[in-house]
C-alpha cells in the first residue's frame, strides 16, 4: 500500500481518540503490505528518557505480526494554534523502518497548507544510510539487520 490520505486520516483519528482537541498530542499510522493499518501513540512520562516516538508501537506490532510495513505517517497537533503538522520520521524511527527496505514510504511536510504532506521513500529521506557500507553499497537485507 502506498502512502495516501486514508493513512494520514487514520493517524489523525488515533490522535483525536487519545488526546482532547485542546491538548497537544500526536499519533502515527502504518500500512502493512496486506492493506491493514496499524496506529499508535507515544508514551507520555515525567521521565523523558522512557518516552517513545509515536511510530514505535505500530512498528513493534508489525514486527510481532511478521508483516511488512510499506508506508508510515506521524502527525502532531500544534500547541500554539491546534494545526495538524506532519513530522518526518526521526533518525531512530528511520533505523527501525530500515528493516523493511529503502522503498518504505514516509510522510514529510509539504510545501504549503494546500499540500500539507508529501510521500518520500526512506532512500530519499536518508540517501547516505550508514548501513549500506556493511552491504557493499546496497540497502542491507533483513537478515543483516537481525545480526
Amino acid at each position: 500500500m502506498k502512502l495516501d490520505q486514508a493513512l494520514v486520516d487514520a493517524a489523525i483519528a488515533q490522535m483525536e481518540r487519545r488526546w482532547p482537541a485542546d491538548e497537544p498530542g500526536g499519533a502515527a499510522a502504518v500500512y502493512l503490505d496486506d492493506g491493514r493499518i496499524l496506529t499508535s501513540v507515544g508514551l507520555d512520562n515525567l521521565n523523558q528518557g522512557v518516552t517513545l516516538c509515536h511510530e514505535t508501537g505500530a512498528i513493534c506490532q508489525a514486527f510481532t505480526l511478521d508483516a511488512r510495513i510499506t508506508a508510515t505517517v506521524c502527525v502532531f497537533r500544534s500547541p500554539d494554534d491546534g494545526r495538524i503538522i506532519v513530522f518526518p520520521p526521526c533518525g531512530i524511527c528511520q533505523e527501525r523502518l530500515a528493516l523493511w527496505g529503502p522503498d518504505v514510504e514516509v510522510a514529510v511536510p509539504g510545501p504549503d497548507d494546500r499540500t500539507p504532506w508529501q510521500a518520500r521513500t526512506l532512500a530519499e529521506v536518508n540517501p547516505y544510510y550508514w548501513a549500506r557500507q556493511l552491504a557493499d553499497g546496497a540497502w542491507p537485507p533483513k537478515e543483516l539487520h537481525s545480526d
